[in-house]
């Protein structure tokens, strides 16, 4: 059910190959460059770029859960947020041992090129998704 207000966001979160989640939503937190922005129904347009590799979404049925979009865009105008990613995952989806792994892997491996460096913010935003998610 919607809230009290009756109003709801429609959000869409977009990897590169498919949709990873669609619905309605109460609010959606996102970390950007500009920080975090919350964002609920009649929320002001904006365009900003993801940081910080986790989006959370609390839907009108009350479910909470958080998705790992460690690179993209966030999109909010009439009460429709777009979240695009190169990669993004359900936190509920990652086994966390195994991001954590993957985050050591990364990290051992060296931050030297752009390549590696997005390698580690993935595996960073894996981590905090599926930590989150339990």
């Amino acid at each position: 059910m919607a809230d009290e207000a009756g109003k709801h966001l429609e959000v869409a979160l977009v990897a590169a190959e498919r949709v990873v989640w669609g619905g309605q939503a109460k609010i959606v937190i996102a970390r950007t460059t500009d920080g975090d922005v919350g964002i609920l129904p009649g929320h002001a347009p904006l365009l900003g770029l993801l940081q910080g590799g986790t989006v959370q979404v609390r839907t009108v049925d009350d479910e909470y859960f958080v998705a790992a979009a460690p690179d993209g865009f966030i999109s909010v105008a009439h009460d429709r947020v777009s979240i695009l990613a190169e990669n993004a995952e359900m936190g509920h989806d990652i086994d966390l041992e195994e991001a954590k792994r993957a985050l050591e892997q990364a990290q051992a491996t060296g931050t030297d090129s752009e390549d590696e460096q997005e390698q580690v913010r993935l595996a960073e935003a894996r981590v905090r998704a599926a930590e989150k998610a339990s």
